[in-house]
């Protein structure tokens, strides 16, 4: 180099970590509200724990346990290389309809309230559920991308995927398991939406579909009832209408501030399921508005952080997973808080990365792993 000329520094256009680099805007909401989670869970649970078990720690040290092992499966599942997930799409989608089919033809089943939803293998319960939800997605985003040119052909872009849903729609509804149907067929129809299906294809199965579902209401008594209660829950304030009442109530009393941490009333066996399926309520309760809006604001940046790697992914495949995972996400939330709030009837579905329970936080866990993974690979686009 001549003398006087100035030495030249290399421009970097993108800089890709193939380490440890994790998505600290995705990471800080997640491990916040399993944080919360856990204060939570202890403070939902210990009573219940404490009758029922001899501990008020019961629930507690599972919960950490199992947010031990979501972290383990995050951490994987960000390092797991996306060509190897897609190259398992197959046997995980041949795995979970497995897994839902071992649900009756197998002794491993284990019903509880009237459903049969979990595997049990000594002191282990697994719901097949949320392992078929990721592998749906895993599916949907593989196909899609495939069949892309062809997605608005009926026979190619549709049918086969309306297909997958229809098993395990069915082997969902033998548990059975209405609301985790009704997250998997929004799913599917958010994916192939996004994905470029004619419109027509995407109402076609709705229309059609319709005289099943409320065949499938009517002729369900406990259903039916749910339905007729959410109308108007004060009518029916011993029995179906309870736990939504209850739950307006802890609501009402939080107020703003709330009551403080340990101090809601309608946990102490007035509201059923406090610590898994109406968690919400009572934080409504002992955290108010204010801690209620903290959550609402950690999961939009979830789903904000989802969308934004959707659409910066490298390819097709990688962009319709964190579309998918995002989704999942989001109609979960949305129909967790909506039942909590009296706006949709009863379900029971967890809330993400807050209710209490091993698969629903492990999978949920392994589903942030999978977008942050995605989210490494975006910076590798120059």
């Amino acid at each position: 180099m001549k003398k006087g000329t100035p030495e030249k520094k290399p421009v970097i256009t993108s800089v890709r970590s193939d380490d440890a680099s994790y998505d600290v805007k995705l990471m800080f909401p997640v491990l916040f509200l399993v944080g919360i989670g856990i204060v939570m869970v202890y403070s939902t649970s210990s009573a219940l724990a404490l009758k029922k078990f001899g501990s008020d720690y019961y629930f507690l040290k599972k919960q950490i346990v199992f947010s031990f092992l979501g972290i383990i499966a995050l951490i994987a599942c960000r390092h797991i290389p996306m060509k190897v997930i897609r190259s398992l799409t197959y046997p995980i989608l041949i795995l979970a309809v497995f897994s839902l089919v071992a649900l009756k033809v197998t002794g491993f089943g284990y019903s509880a309230n009237n459903a049969t939803r979990w595997l049990r293998f000594g002191f282990i319960n697994f719901q097949p559920s949320e392992f078929a939800r990721l592998a749906l997605i895993i599916y949907l985003a593989y196909s899609i991308s495939k069949k892309k040119d062809d997605i608005k052909n009926f026979g190619i872009g549709f049918l086969p995927h309306f297909f997958v849903l229809c098993i395990f729609t069915v082997l969902i509804l033998l548990q059975p398991d209405f609301g985790s149907i009704i997250i998997f067929w929004s799913i599917t129809w958010i994916m192939l939406f996004v994905g470029g299906a004619r419109i027509l294809h995407l109402l076609s199965p709705l229309i059609i579909g319709l005289p099943f579902f409320c065949f499938f209401i009517i002729n369900s008594a406990y259903r039916l009832k749910r339905i007729i209660s959410f109308l108007n829950p004060w009518q029916y304030s011993t029995d179906e209408g309870y736990q939504i009442i209850h739950s307006l109530m802890a609501f009402g009393t939080g107020g703003i501030w709330g009551t403080g941490i340990g101090k809601g009333y309608q946990k102490l066996f007035y509201l059923p399921e406090p610590h898994t399926d109406f968690i919400f309520s009572v934080i409504g309760e002992e955290l108010g508005l204010c801690g209620v809006l903290i959550i609402i604001g950690l999961y939009t940046l979830i789903l904000w952080v989802g969308i934004s790697i959707a659409k910066n992914a490298r390819d097709s495949f990688e962009s319709f997973m964190a579309v998918g995972i995002t989704c999942a996400i989001a109609i979960q939330v949305c129909i967790n808080m909506g039942v909590t709030v009296g706006l949709l009837p009863t379900k029971g579905l967890a809330l993400p990365f807050l209710s209490y329970g091993g698969t629903s936080l492990l999978f949920s866990m392994a589903s942030i792993g999978i977008l942050m993974n995605i989210g490494a690979s975006c910076l590798k686009k120059t």
